[in-house]
């Protein structure tokens, strides 16, 4: 004989916790990455055609007291009239944690959205682009306004942090995190390219030296931190409306922020024309200070010349020495070109 329990079990006990009544049906979907993200979300569909979202969550980043802090994000967000569904705790006003699948899982629900994400109305890759595109300017107007409020409620850093870790299983912040990708693959290329590899490296390293003798006296707010497709909401008439998701929100830099959403293109050029575009659509909602003048062009040389993107543009060229000198010569031009930011900022 056995004591456990089937998934249908778990979450009937997990169901009581929150509602009055057994749902109709169910879906699970499960978001985990990797052994030490568990993950599933539970869509419950209730009588009366209504529906609830329940969340369970094992990993060193979702806690009670976080979750607190995502539902007060969302507050701040439907205050300046976003919609966000509300994060909801359980019968007797707690986050609580429960024992399903063999995980101690925090579980908490939430309201199921009313709208549309813009991930429903992509069909192809180009088309992805070009709505990408067009609703994010609408989401970075929301992020503006967010970011002019300068939040304070909490030092839970975004997942975009700088200079500090998400959660304790992280090494180091992402942007480390790549830039030391790019030196450990750079380093094994063949001899001929070692002196342009090092150089690169070393202004790199000089670049975010100088980032951060500045980069904590910056403005920051709290921010909802994941700009994706499929968390941004959309009317039945393709209107912009508001955002879903908040479990990697936290305190931030607004320009960090922003390049670091900036991610979709492949091409460096439109994506500075963008990144250009955005900064000026952006500072009607948001009075950038000199000191972020400043340090914009030292983020962009810290995040955009060893990003992801480029470390995988590098491989890619494999034994190519055309191809390879041609990766380095781009992220050097990155790292050394002179950018009116200042100009878009006004």
């Amino acid at each position: 004989m056995t004591d456990t329990k089937s998934e249908y079990e778990e979450l009937s006990d997990i169901f009581q916790i929150f509602l009055n009544d057994k749902p109709v049906n169910y879906e699970v979907i499960n978001t985990s990455r990797g052994d030490s993200d568990f993950r599933e979300t539970v869509i419950a569909k209730l009588k009366g055609d209504k529906k609830i979202v329940i969340k369970l969550s094992d990993n060193d980043f979702t806690f009670p007291d976080k979750i607190h802090v995502w539902s007060k994000c969302a507050d701040e967000y439907r205050k300046l009239g976003y919609y966000c569904p509300r994060i909801l705790c359980s019968k007797d006003g707690s986050f609580p944690i429960v024992k399903y699948k063999g995980h101690n899982c925090v579980v908490y629900a939430e309201e199921y959205a009313k709208f549309n994400t813009v991930e429903s109305r992509i069909n192809d890759t180009e088309c992805d682009t070009k709505l990408r595109a067009q609703y994010m300017k609408s989401a970075f107007v929301m992020t503006a306004k967010i970011a002019a409020e300068k939040l304070d409620f909490t030092e839970y850093p975004s997942v975009y942090c700088l200079f500090d870790r998400f959660c304790p299983s992280d090494v180091v912040d992402e942007v480390l995190e790549n830039a030391l990708e790019w030196k450990k693959y750079a380093e094994t290329l063949p001899d001929v390219f070692q002196e342009q590899v090092q150089r690169i490296w070393i202004r790199w390293n000089d670049n975010r030296k100088s980032l951060e003798q500045i980069y904590h006296d910056l403005p920051s707010s709290v921010f909802q931190a994941d700009l994706n497709p499929s968390n941004l909401l959309i009317d039945n008439s393709g209107n912009f409306v508001g955002i879903i998701d908040f479990n990697l929100c936290g305190k931030d830099v607004f320009l960090n922020y922003m390049l670091r959403e900036i991610c979709w293109y492949s091409d460096s050029e439109e994506e500075l024309d963008y990144i250009l575009d955005i900064l000026k659509i952006v500072s009607e909602y948001y009075v950038f200070s000199d000191l972020e003048k400043r340090a914009v062009p030292l983020l962009y040389r810290c995040i955009k010349p060893l990003w992801y993107s480029k470390v995988e543009k590098l491989k890619n060229a494999a034994d190519d020495v055309k191809a390879i000198r041609s990766c380095l010569d781009e992220t050097e031009y990155m790292q050394t070109r002179v950018i009116d930011f200042e100009k878009y900022m006004n």
